[in-house]
């Protein structure tokens, strides 16, 4: 971890010491209390591991939302405060849904807390679900897009109480993966293509839904192999891959793994097409994976690019004023979901009823706010009613930092979602 990440770590502890020792859930029907005028937003990213300068930025992204709207004053008189979250871990290596659970119940824990951010990962997110949805507590994630979560098929799973406690302001693999097929079919134009995956839930998953929309249209699927994301290199798969003449390669997975593949691949697999969802649009693939071994990649976000917007022109200036780093676009998602939880406290402050994690999750369901991303409104479920997916391609411009997002990688267009 950076020397920023340790002196953010450092400061959370002492928010957290004063969290934990509310042992008592918000009851529901409970109101927050007004006396206090803040109100706690846990924040849950895997501040530990190979996605803590991703995790990082997005958190930045979140907190510039959080200075501002306290700047102004707060909503209805209260303010927030962020409450950093590691679900990171040395022994995992990065996020780890057992300290994930462990971060849900804290969260429960603290009667100031009436909505949270996160979490970074899906696999973490399928961890915290349920443990929320016992408290009645909202969590709108900007980044984890594993569709499961939301899927009414699995309600009884991730929302044991009924209605939908985790939203987000990005859209799920359920598109990210079948579109980035689309792409490598209709742009790209490749045969076939051999599939990878790490393992954990969003991996798995968006490699999923890649697989069944590419052998739909016709990209003939050489094979799949399932990585660990803890072992030293990925050789044996790759010259597999090799030996059978795979026009492309299309990796889901976080970073952890795939710093490995994009290494391995570069000395394996030099001239096909590579690819994968929005765990290659990391900080950690241009820095750990490095050039020029990163060169080429493609990656998807489940969002649309906004960083190159003119409306946003003003909000990245002040972020780079800021934290000295270009942003990535999920830090804008990060701080639209701030604008969420502010706007559905508004207008429960204006109703005059009683603020509780019930009624916020309710007021968050309702959302319809215009947004840096545009207008944001959840369905029953949770999932954001935009549907759009950005494809970059990782491309060298020597003239910024190796790491810098906004720079290394070149947007390319959205990926189609029909074919």
């Amino acid at each position: 971890m950076t020397e920023t990440s340790n002196r953010l770590s450092r400061r959370a502890a002492l928010v957290l010491g004063g969290a934990a020792v509310a042992t008592t859930p918000l009851a529901l029907g409970r109101s927050a209390r007004a006396a206090d005028k803040v109100l706690h937003i846990p924040i849950n990213m895997p501040f530990t591991g190979e996605e803590a300068e991703g995790a990082l930025l997005v958190k930045s992204g979140a907190e510039l939302a959080v200075d501002e709207i306290n700047a102004k004053g707060g909503v209805g008189g209260y303010k927030f405060e962020l409450v950093l979250m590691d679900d990171g871990t040395a022994n995992a290596g990065g996020y780890d849904p057992g300290q994930a659970a462990t971060n849900a119940r804290r969260m429960l824990n603290d009667p100031l807390a009436l909505a949270a951010l996160g979490p970074y990962n899906s696999g973490s997110g399928k961890a915290m679900s349920p443990i929320l949805s016992a408290g009645s507590l909202a969590i709108i994630t900007p980044c984890s897009t594993n569709p499961d979560i939301t899927d009414p098929k699995f309600a009884q799973i991730y929302r044991p109480q009924g209605p939908a406690i985790y939203f987000r302001t990005v859209t799920t693999d359920a598109f990210q993966g079948p579109n980035m097929a689309n792409y490598y079919y209709k742009v790209l134009k490749v045969p076939s293509v051999y599939v990878l995956d790490d393992s954990g839930a969003y991996g798995v998953g968006i490699a999923d839904s890649f697989e069944a929309q590419a052998r739909k249209i016709g990209i003939k699927v050489l094979g799949r192999d399932r990585l660990d994301p803890k072992q030293a290199d990925y050789s044996t798969a790759l010259t597999k891959i090799k030996s059978l003449g795979a026009a492309s390669l299309y990796f889901g997975g976080n970073p952890q793994a795939g710093i490995k593949v994009v290494k391995g691949s570069y000395e394996v697999l030099p001239g096909i097409v590579k690819g994968g969802g929005d765990g290659i649009y990391e900080p950690e693939i241009l820095s750990a994976g490095g050039f020029p071994a990163a060169e080429g990649w493609y990656a998807t976000i489940a969002a649309p690019h906004l960083l190159d917007d003119p409306n946003s022109a003003s909000w990245v200036s002040s972020y780079v004023a800021r934290y000295k780093k270009q942003p990535s676009d999920y830090c804008i998602t990060a701080y639209d979901a701030v604008l969420v939880i502010a706007d559905a406290l508004g207008r429960l402050v204006k109703s005059g009823g009683p603020i509780t994690r019930a009624a916020m999750r309710d007021a968050i369901e309702a959302t319809k706010i215009d947004t840096l991303q545009g207008s944001v409104s959840f369905d029953k479920n949770g999932d954001l009613a935009s549907r759009i997916i950005s494809v970059f391609q990782i491309k060298r411009d020597t003239t910024f930092p190796p790491d810098d997002m906004a720079h290394q990688f070149k947007y390319v267009g959205v990926a189609p979602q029909e074919v």
